[in-house]
């Protein structure tokens, strides 16, 4: 996907009411930068109107506000960006966390330059630089508690936030899954085909970050490439959230076959009649007649799904699961 698709569903989902959160956006430096969104608490009143690409009234580079405080980052899926799962940010910001969202290079909105075999192993290597950037280089740092670290990811954000946490997968357990499984949507467009032996080892060397203390991971891609061993290594609290009807990351091969894999488990939350994109913010109706192919992807719910009340609870659930998990 690009970014003309991510900007213009943004612009014409409806405005969200205006918040004190605050926003910076920068970049880590490396090669390539990493383009990274700062969502973060503010006593600073927000604007009136909506002053963002992604629809939200924040205070743009606002002081921030409070010490000791937890750090969230935020992956988002195969071609997004970092305004993806701004709704989610902005109501973890609200609730006193830093939110960071990475834009993945090569990986994202403007740039899919990198192959699968790439990306699987830079992805992960990102959230590591970003933790590095925020909890030592960046202006807020001394402000935040290194010890209360947590990923929150989506579809190919699932993947590296498992991997961050820890965790290795294995192509030949992923190939014999598609041999029994051609259907799946991972199978089917071969998104894992010719894969090497030194991608597993290349992903290994760069797997787990001791800092990250929990992970939740909503409709985690590749999950079926995750065996018993593979995940022996994710020891922290992991919060796992699939659709009952969705196509592309079936529950069942996926959350659930981690869940029932992880040492420890995982709080597993199947959200009935929501589909893949149901953990993306709700469309504007507008979209329909601007962009029907996108519409009909990404916007179009099951019948008496209502994904606005979903994102609700789930923002809910989600800032409940990393205060548990992370002690606040």
């Amino acid at each position: 996907m690009h970014r003309l698709f991510f900007i213009l569903l943004a612009m014409v989902a409806a405005p969200l009411p205006a918040l004190a959160a605050g926003f910076e956006r920068t970049a880590v430096p490396g090669s390539p930068d990493i383009d990274i969104g700062i969502w973060y608490p503010t006593a600073t009143p927000a604007p009136a109107e909506a002053n963002t690409p992604f629809r939200q009234a924040l205070a743009l580079d606002a002081p921030l506000e409070g010490t000791g405080l937890p750090l969230i980052v935020v992956s988002h899926g195969d071609g997004g960006w970092m305004g993806g799962h701004a709704h989610s940010a902005l109501a973890l910001a609200e609730a006193g966390y830093v939110v960071v969202a990475p834009e993945h290079p090569g990986n994202n909105s403007e740039d899919e330059s990198a192959t699968p075999g790439e990306w699987l192993v830079s992805r992960p290597a990102d959230v590591t630089a970003v933790l590095d950037f925020m909890l030592s280089n960046w202006s807020g740092a001394d402000r935040l508690d290194p010890g209360h670290v947590g990923v929150f990811g989506f579809s190919a954000g699932g993947y590296t936030g498992l991997v961050a946490a820890g965790a290795t997968p294995d192509f030949a357990v992923a190939a014999r899954h598609c041999a029994d499984r051609p259907d799946e949507f991972v199978c089917r467009i071969g998104l894992l085909d010719g894969l090497e032996e030194t991608t597993t080892r290349q992903i290994a060397a760069v797997a787990g970050d001791p800092r990250i203390g929990a992970v939740s991971v909503a409709a985690p891609g590749f999950g079926f490439a995750f065996d018993h061993a593979g995940l022996q290594a994710v020891t922290i609290p992991v919060q796992i959230w699939s659709g009952s009807v969705d196509d592309r990351v079936p529950h069942q091969t996926n959350g659930l076959h981690i869940a029932q894999s992880l040492p420890g488990g995982a709080d597993t939350h199947v959200v009935a009649d929501a589909g893949h994109f149901a953990f993306m913010a709700p469309c504007n109706p507008r979209l329909e007649e601007i962009n029907p192919r996108i519409w009909d992807m990404v916007c179009v719910d099951a019948d008496g799904f209502d994904r606005a009340a979903f994102h609700r609870s789930f923002n809910d659930t989600l800032i409940a699961f990393f205060d548990a998990a992370l002690d606040r």
